[in-house]
């Protein structure tokens, strides 16, 4: 298995502008190699995430990781997004 760092970005979604925004937490998995910035700029060239939608990001562990995926697969924001476009799984 590669070596990997996992993390939880805080993104926003929605029409920030007029305060119809959500935040929504993510969890992300990139090689060991990747700081804190390279995740952050890859974040926000996620489908759906707004200009300067990039909220926080921390490293976290993989237990942390794993239950966060699942909480993922139960929000109902991010199962709209997904079925909108398949692609952001």
């Amino acid at each position: 298995m590669k070596q990997q760092k996992f993390w939880k970005v805080i993104l926003r979604y929605g029409h920030v502008g007029q305060f119809n925004e959500i935040s929504v937490a993510r969890y992300l998995a990139f090689p060991a190699h990747f700081s804190i910035m390279d995740v952050c700029d890859h974040a926000k060239t996620m489908p759906g995430v707004k200009d300067k939608g990039v909220v926080g990001a921390k490293q976290i562990t993989f237990a942390e990781f794993k239950q966060g995926r699942r909480e993922e697969s139960y929000d109902f924001y991010l199962q709209k997004l997904k079925t909108f476009n398949p692609r952001t799984a």
